[in-house]
């Protein structure tokens, strides 16, 4: 069986979807990264390898994700891609005509405006917790209620009571305000699933028109309460496909298929024995210029494999050189625009703007 695969690392869940010769996805993993990135993408390739058996036949390999640079180096990927594009090339493949994309993570939360399939404008948020799965996960916690009962609960509400969502610290005061009047448990989650929607679009949408079709991805589209909240809010319909919760891992096997095609040119991906691998990380500070860049240092079986961090050029290129994945992979310059729009999203989030 030829396959695709596609890897999404990101700080809560590592992702890995396996797609066929006719984009079809076959097969995924969900892993908890628990800060161990390195581990989890060898957890969830050992799985996929477990599933599907010695018939695979790895033709193209994509990252992305917060670890996705870390990631190619390790697997041996052919394109290493942000995940705003990742998620919008997800999005497009299930619902053609997708015009916005919520996506809502453990740790972020981000929002897509596609046009003809292209993104057009999109928003990051990963300094509020409010507006993250986290915060419910956490919620759900101190109530005392799986996180998979959560939207149920919400659903089964008649009046949804008012939470204060701007802030974490705020919306949990309210929630034990609330309940100490005696509020039903039903209306009080309703709410939080309200205020969540409210802190996520006055976040991230700034005057830009959401237009259907709507799609919703990432952990929290499981939550069913807050997309009914997406729906009152909107008053347009929300979108979750089937495969919500690994769309980042779909985009980014999609874009390796892509790539080959393109180029075709025979995959980098080192094989399943990369699982047995021992990774060690380590980090220094170059003082060679003002910069004092964190240079990362990813080794293997005692000999360095990739070098990172350095904005010159001088440890990522060299150990770009001698790798076969290319340069473009080991090293993160290339998504210079992505990141600096990141970096103002994030800005103008903290600072109210």
């Amino acid at each position: 069986m030829k396959i695709y695969l596609g890897i999404d690392v990101g700080s809560v869940s590592t992702n890995v979807a396996v797609i066929d010769e006719s984009s079809n996805v076959i097969s995924s993993s969900y892993i908890r990264t628990r800060g161990e990135p390195i581990k989890a993408v060898q957890k969830g390739l050992k799985e996929i390898y477990e599933k599907l058996g010695l018939s695979l036949d790895v033709i193209g390999v994509g990252t992305t994700g917060s670890a996705r640079h870390l990631t190619g180096i390790l697997v041996g990927a052919d394109v290493v891609k942000n995940e705003i594009t990742a998620h919008a090339v997800a999005a497009s493949h299930f619902v053609p005509s997708v015009r916005t994309v919520f996506e809502i993570g453990g740790q972020d939360s981000k929002i897509i405006f596609l046009r003809n399939g292209i993104v057009a404008d999109f928003g990051m948020n990963s300094v509020c917790a409010a507006g993250t799965g986290s915060f419910l996960d956490q919620q759900a916690g101190r109530l005392g209620i799986p996180i998979e009962e959560f939207g149920d609960y919400a659903l089964r509400s008649e009046t949804s009571v008012r939470i204060a969502g701007r802030c974490t610290v705020f919306a949990e005061t309210d929630m034990i305000h609330k309940q100490q009047l005696g509020h039903p448990l039903e209306n009080i989650i309703a709410g939080l699933c309200d205020a969540m929607v409210r802190n996520y679009l006055n976040n991230l949408v700034r005057g830009r028109e959401v237009e259907e079709p709507i799609v919703f991805q990432g952990g929290v589209a499981a939550n069913i309460g807050i997309k009914a909240a997406f729906e009152r809010e909107l008053n347009k319909k929300v979108n979750v496909p089937q495969y919500y919760n690994v769309m980042g891992a779909i985009g980014a096997g999609l874009l390796a298929k892509e790539e080959i095609a393109a180029s075709n040119a025979k995959t980098n991906f080192k094989g399943f024995e990369i699982t047995n691998f021992h990774y060690r990380t380590s980090s220094f500070e170059c003082k060679d210029c003002a910069n004092i860049c964190e240079v990362v240092d990813v080794s293997a079986e005692g000999s360095s494999i990739a070098k990172w961090g350095d904005r010159c050029g001088k440890f990522s290129n060299s150990s770009a050189s001698s790798d076969n994945i290319g340069a473009q992979h080991a090293a993160p310059l290339q998504e210079d625009a992505f990141q600096q729009k990141c970096e103002q999203e994030r800005c103008s989030a903290v600072d109210g703007s």
